[in-house]
């Protein structure tokens, strides 16, 4: 099972048939989309259109604040339940139930707060306990907009101004890591640094904008240990128009169908 998750960028305006052709080339099973922005707007239109265009059926969170995000799921896979998180978060959380050959699957495709480190990892901290992975085997992916624990990211936050250089600082000045932290004592594995290949940076692209970012990691696959174990091949996508399309790369991975998906509790 192909996984995919990627910020479009304010609703791809002026971009969407370069990230459709994207979409349909990598063709992914399961697809986490964030930053939606009008995707909810005229009965949900423009997500059922990208979704028709992909050949994938779509759940989309509304967001309160921000922008909505969405999960889409290509058939013969099915979703068997959906919900949203639209408070307790800037932006959103669409939640599906995924049937797979191998058992029922939970996706969470999410977009923690780009300003705050200590709302981003509130933030962090409640989907953690939410969706424990110990208790449903679950995929939990998107623009998590932090920095991950273990990592020296003293060259990555040089660059920036102070102002944006503040957004991933804690109080004692040290790079923030709390939120993906968060994530790992709730047990999720970071699957970059289980099978990610090449370099993991996902932000900015070299022709879609993102100057109030240096050269860094913020988007992310998260997924339990036993799903981890089938977890292969993850890149970042380059290349084409994904240099355009956004200022965030597509991350891709794929998931083996053939583990047993259920975890123990």
């Amino acid at each position: 099972m192909r996984f995919m998750t990627w910020n479009i960028k304010t609703g791809g305006k002026g971009r969407l048939d370069a990230i459709t052709t994207v979409i349909k080339r990598e063709r992914p099973d399961v697809l986490a989309l964030q930053e939606l922005r009008g995707f909810d707007r005229d009965d949900g239109r423009i997500m059922s259109d990208l979704a028709n265009a992909v050949g994938m059926v779509p759940h989309l969170a509304r967001s309160f604040l921000g922008q909505p995000v969405a999960v889409l799921v290509r058939p013969p896979l099915t979703i068997i339940e959906r919900s949203s998180v639209r408070f307790r978060l800037h932006h959103a959380a669409a939640v599906v139930t995924v049937a797979t050959p191998a058992g029922p699957l939970r996706v969470v495709s999410t977009h923690l707060n780009p300003f705050s480190p200590y709302r981003r990892m509130r933030e962090a901290l409640w989907l953690a306990a939410r969706y424990r992975p110990d208790k449903v085997p679950t995929v939990l992916a998107g623009d998590l907009n932090g920095l991950d624990p273990g990592t020296d990211h003293t060259e990555t936050l040089a660059p920036q101004p102070g102002f944006l250089r503040a957004r991933h600082l804690a109080a004692d000045g040290t790079a923030d890591t709390r939120a993906l932290a968060a994530f790992g004592a709730a047990g999720f594995v970071d699957l970059w640094k289980r099978v990610g290949s090449g370099s993991p940076l996902t932000v900015p692209t070299t022709r879609g904008g993102g100057r109030e970012f240096s050269r860094m990691r913020l988007d992310y696959v998260l997924a339990g240990p036993t799903i981890a174990e089938g977890a292969s091949a993850m890149t970042v996508i380059r290349g084409d128009e994904t240099e355009f399309a956004s200022d965030h790369y597509p991350v891709r991975v794929d998931l083996s169908a053939k583990i047993d998906l259920i975890e123990p509790n």
